[in-house]
């Protein structure tokens, strides 16, 4: 046994002397001393040298430190990624983005008779193959006031650019533009702003900074874990904030939704924003029904009063309303109400959403008759499992069809605007092709990054169509984290309509076989700093034609591809 020993005492130090049960150690007298007079201890002397480091305030701590900055490094000491304030307790954090996309690909494609490059043949589509390239470069400046390391900003000031150029090239004309003479490429370009908002924090209502937050301006917005039904970048007004330790979240929004950019997609604010109002109510609530789940119910209210638009996009194709039916334009409004969950229960995973809506659509585009009511429902799971370095994954969505046209019930489910993170997502061919459907560009069958055969003229420009034909997918799919920079993420999905009658009306065509047929996709993507810094992705999908896509286009083309390189550059 070690301890202190004072001088003198005889004991060396280090050392104890051993206690023997029964027997009183002894004693040194030396140890017997006289109490001690206070009035005999010496004052503290004043004005001794402190010793520490002057510092202007805590963040600059670590620069007294010897520690300098690098602007260019966004993982270590850098105010312009928030690190310090720039003055007082503001702070500034700059982002930029570089996302380069390359995509050859190949989907059936209707033709102008007279100008098709095989004038020999009878088959109303021609050739199949295009190429795309994409390049966005994203900056965004966010100034913010208060410490953010624990609470809310006390507020907020963002501003989100993006410039863009996009090329295409295809092999027939009339496709990229309405007017054949103008080509079969097409070059543009367009600085759209998809971020322009003020964010004020209201109050605090507990000791662990429970808030209420308003948000003002364009603003990024998604209204279930998967983009399902509405997940964009809108004008609009948000209040949103915590309770109960931030096991409940809730949001209360407003959007009046923005015209597009026809070829990049951009939000477009050279234009008169759209008379077309998004109102969502949603709750979360943290670990429910199980430790590690989170569910969530929501309410959406679109209503929509462009029935008396007369609108061409930028290639002069009629965006609104949509060369269908008797091309007459409608008002609509539709109240979507949901549940969504998204968690684990142990080592199982699972994302679940279900919808249904109803409402009043003020003409029907197919029966001619006015005022039909909206009655749909969409319901999708995605289940996994982990084992280790691998993550296996099924995929179940329907979404339900109209199957009759001309009464006074419309049974399609379509989305506001959809951009799903579900079954391969971007990498599925059926998600990021939009295939055409009437015309060179008037009708699509599904939109870009989008699931539902929605039949719109476009997801950014067009309006929402319940007269569809719904959706049934069925898939599997694995992702292997090979290492930890690598992962190779794979998808085999099994598409068919809910209903063709929709279809067979739409095109005159009796007797179309539901089966789309199978997606099946491969994505590798490599991460060599370990982080989202830089990141490149390389995949490739197969649409294998069933019977139904086969009968739709009236080609013997079974196979359809789609290849992607994605490079993303992150400060």
């Amino acid at each position: 046994m070690f301890e202190y020993a004072p001088p003198g005492s005889g004991v060396l130090v280090g050392q104890t002397e051993r206690r023997i049960p029964g027997k009183q150690p002894r004693r040194d007298p030396a140890l017997d001393l006289p109490p001690i007079d206070p009035s005999a201890v010496p004052p503290p002397q004043p004005n001794l040298p402190r010793e520490s480091l002057p510092v202007p305030d805590r963040w600059r701590l670590i620069e007294s430190l010897g520690v300098t900055e690098r602007w260019w490094d966004p993982y270590n000491q850098n105010t312009l990624k928030g690190d310090k304030p720039i003055f007082d307790d503001w702070f500034v954090n700059v982002l930029l983005i570089s996302d380069t996309i390359v995509e050859p690909r190949a989907f059936p494609i209707p033709f102008v008779p007279n100008t098709t490059q095989k004038p020999d043949s009878n088959d109303p589509f021609g050739e199949i193959n295009s190429l795309v390239f994409n390049q966005n470069i994203i900056a965004s400046l966010s100034i913010i006031k208060g410490d953010t390391a624990y609470k809310p900003p006390d507020y907020e000031f963002r501003l989100t650019p993006v410039f863009n150029y996009n090329y295409v090239e295809v092999e027939e004309r009339g496709v990229l533009r309405a007017d054949p003479r103008k080509g079969r490429t097409r070059a543009d370009n367009f600085i759209g702003l998809q971020e322009a908002f003020v964010d004020y924090h209201i109050r605090n209502v507990s000791d662990r900074y429970d808030f209420d937050s308003i948000r003002v301006g364009i603003q990024p917005i998604q209204a279930d874990f998967r983009g399902f039904l509405f997940q964009d970048q809108q004008l609009g007004v948000r209040l949103f904030g915590t309770r109960n330790n931030n096991i409940y979240q809730y949001n209360l929004a407003w959007f009046r939704r923005l015209e597009k950019d026809t070829n990049s997609g951009l939000n477009d604010v050279t234009e008169l924003p759209r008379d077309d109002d998004v109102f969502m109510a949603n709750l979360y609530w943290q670990d429910f029904p199980a430790l590690g789940f989170v569910s969530q119910v929501t309410a959406v209210y679109n209503r929509n009063r462009e029935g008396s638009d007369f609108f061409y996009d930028k290639n002069d194709f009629l965006a609104r309303p949509a060369s269908f039916g008797d091309e007459r334009g409608h008002d609509y409004d539709v109240v979507y109400l949901g549940y969504n969950g998204d968690g684990h229960f142990g080592r199982f995973n699972l994302t679940t959403s279900a919808y249904v809506a109803l409402g009043q659509d003020q003409h029907n585009q197919l029966s001619g008759e006015d005022n039909s009511d909206i009655r749909a429902f969409f319901v999708a799971a995605e289940p996994s499992v982990d084992f280790s370095w691998v993550r296996l994954r099924g995929s179940f969505l329907y979404a339900s069809g109209d199957d009759d046209p001309f009464d006074d019930t419309e049974e399609g489910f379509d989305a506001i605007f959809e951009n799903p993170q579900f079954a391969g997502a971007d990498t599925s061919y059926w998600i990021r092709q939009a295939v055409p459907l009437i015309g060179g560009g008037g009708v699509i069958l599904s939109g870009r990054n989008a699931l539902l055969p929605s039949l719109r003229s476009s997801k950014e420009q067009g309006q929402s169509n319940f007269n569809n034909p719904g959706l049934l997918l069925l898939g599997m799919g694995a992702d292997f984290d090979i290492t930890p920079e690598i992962r190779l993420s794979t998808n085999a999905n099994h598409l068919s309509f809910a209903t063709t009658e929709t279809l067979e009306v739409v095109r005159n065509q009796g007797g179309i076989s539901r089966d789309i047929g199978w997606d099946l996709s491969a994505a590798l993507i490599w991460r060599p700093m370990f982080t989202q810094n830089v990141v490149l992705r390389a995949s490739g999908a197969m649409l294998y034609a069933g019977d139904g896509f086969q009968e739709l286009y009236d080609t013997d083309d079974r196979f359809f591809y789609s290849v992607l390189l994605n490079l993303i550059l992150t400060y």
